[in-house]
């Protein structure tokens, strides 16, 4: 083994068996390696002469891989945005489909730096309502005082700061990125069942906040539910309808009626092949896959009840099946 050298000893003590010959006392040769360590030189990429903010942002596009915030798939680089500039950097997320919006900064961020990565995220998602949308920051210096700032947004804004630091090797330049502040997800109140339980509520609730005819959308639903053999019932929160079975409520279904012609159908489980091939191949009205609490949405109106009965039975039990596993 290069870089080591070797004793050959002899013990009769501990838990060797007598006159055992081991291999120990594996000692690196330190004058090699301590020509070999060094502490690189930090460079400022802001004062840098040859350095810009686009070359940075060519490299991240041409390896998303180096942020660490998942296997990302380039979008668009520069994206215009109606009245508000550019976008520097949009992502997508190869497996969930969640898009992340990247703004870049040289040297130290500051308020219009936080202000435009808000702006471009606000933009985007409600432009994109169908997918789940994340703000990034990323800038060479995120002060306390900033992070500060930027946390109060985080838990009801999603955003993410990455310290981006750059440090010289002969003549090369290497790039570090550090993620100094992640996304924090906060709890949803339908994930609590004791919650739910607290604030139930009842029909006449559901027909005021919804319609009478979105609260026979979900009437239909059950019944197409229970031709599969179930005897199920709803329970009515204020913050939604749920099924239950002999009073226990079923945890991978929500129901949202809405004012007009549809209700939000949600069945709670990890994104699966076999979910997503029933959706596409009946045409249902997707909202999009939400990774934030594992979630498939679905606008169901009549005409979903009728002509899509079977593929809906067919896509609850796939989704029973999938919540299980």
């Amino acid at each position: 083994m290069d870089g080591y050298e070797f004793q050959e000893i002899n013990t009769h003590k501990g838990c060797f068996l007598p006159d055992q010959k081991v291999v120990c006392n594996l000692t690196p040769k330190y004058e090699n390696f301590m020509n070999q360590l060094f502490k690189p030189e930090r460079v400022s990429l802001r004062e840098h002469p040859e350095i810009t903010e686009k070359l940075i942002q060519d490299k991240i596009a041409e390896d998303p891989s180096i942020l660490g915030i998942g296997d990302l798939v380039l979008k668009d680089k520069e994206r215009m945005q109606p009245k508000a500039g550019r976008l520097d950097l949009l992502f997508q997320d190869s497996e969930s489909g969640r898009r992340y919006e990247v703004e870049i900064q040289l040297g130290k961020t500051d308020e219009s730096h936080i202000v435009r990565t808000l702006e471009y995220w606000d933009i985007e998602r409600k432009r994109y309502p169908q997918y789940d949308h994340c703000a990034v920051i990323i800038a060479e210096d995120i002060t306390s005082r900033f992070l500060n700032v930027i946390n109060l947004f985080n838990g009801f804004i999603p955003i993410i700061a990455i310290q981006v630091s750059a440090f010289k090797f002969g003549d090369d330049i290497g790039l570090v990125f550090t993620k100094v502040m992640d996304e924090l997800l906060l709890g949803l109140v339908d994930d609590d069942e004791v919650e739910v339980q607290q604030i139930s509520t009842n029909r006449d609730y559901w027909l005021k906040r919804g319609s009478t005819d979105t609260m026979q959308l979900t009437d239909k639903f059950i019944d197409v539910v229970n031709e599969l053999g179930y005897n199920l019932q709803l329970s009515y929160t204020k913050v939604n309808v749920r099924l239950n079975k002999n009073g226990q409520i079923i945890p991978f279904v929500i129901i949202k009626p809405r004012k007009r012609n549809h209700i939000v159908l949600t069945f709670k489980t990890q994104k699966s092949d076999e979910l997503d091939k029933i959706i596409d191949d009946n045409d249902f009205d997707d909202m999009g896959y939400m990774t934030r609490g594992s979630r498939y949405r679905l606008r169901i109106d009549s005409e979903d009840l009728t002509i899509r009965k079977d593929a809906l039975k067919e896509l609850y039990l796939a989704a029973e099946k999938s919540f299980a596993e």
